[in-house]
Order: C-alpha cells, then sequence, then structure tokens
C-alpha cells in the first residue's frame, strides 16, 4: 500500500522560508517519480513540482525560482524548500506519487503565510 506522510508546514512570515518533507513507504521509490501539489482555499489542487527518478525536476510557473524539489533514496524522502513566501503560497501541501500527479497524495500538511 503506498502511504505518504507530509510534514514540516507552519505559520510563516511573508518572505520567509520552510521546509517540507515527505516519507514515502509501500513502493519503490528509488525508481518513482514524484510530486508536490497543493490545495489553497477554495481553489482546486495544484501541482507545482515534480522529480524524476534521476533527479530531473520541473515547477510550475508559480513557484518557479522560489521553490526547489530534491530527494534522498537512502531515506525514501521527498523534500520542498520554499524560499520567499508569498500569502498566495498559503495552503495545503501535499506529496504524490507519479510525475507532474497529484494522485496518490498523502494527507498533506498546512502551510500558511502571514504577518
Amino acid at each position: 500500500e503506498v502511504q505518504l506522510a507530509e510534514t514540516g508546514g507552519d505559520l510563516v512570515q511573508p518572505g520567509g522560508s520552510l521546509r517540507l518533507s515527505c516519507a514515502a513507504s509501500g513502493f519503490t521509490f528509488s525508481t518513482s517519480h514524484m510530486s508536490w501539489a497543493r490545495q489553497a482555499p477554495g481553489k482546486g489542487l495544484e501541482w507545482i513540482s515534480s522529480i524524476y527518478k534521476l533527479g530531473t525536476s520541473y515547477y510550475a510557473d508559480s513557484v518557479k525560482g522560489r521553490f526547489t524539489i530534491s530527494r534522498d533514496n537512502a531515506k525514501n524522502t521527498v523534500y520542498l524548500q520554499m524560499n520567499s513566501l508569498k500569502p498566495e503560497d498559503t495552503a495545503v501541501y501535499y506529496c504524490a506519487l507519479g510525475a507532474r500527479s497529484t494522485s496518490p497524495r498523502g494527507q498533506g500538511t498546512q502551510v500558511t503565510v502571514s504577518s
């Protein structure tokens, strides 16, 4: 069974940084592409970043240049480093299995950007 567990969400001021983590189990992580998605209040689910099994990464325009996705295959973990956070980045953040994927995904972690 695929299990994905996101952690690291918090309340942060505009311009601040956070690093999200996603611990994966139930599949072969090292040969899997992984993604991050988010859902802002009152909006639909938005794909924001993917990292392929060999490390190539892709980003939505809304986060390009501010967010960095990475992975540690020894720890079965994917990360999302978020810098220069804006209020519009407020959302529940999910990691997902697959390339440019939003499902299957974990339970999510809340990120709130506010002064």
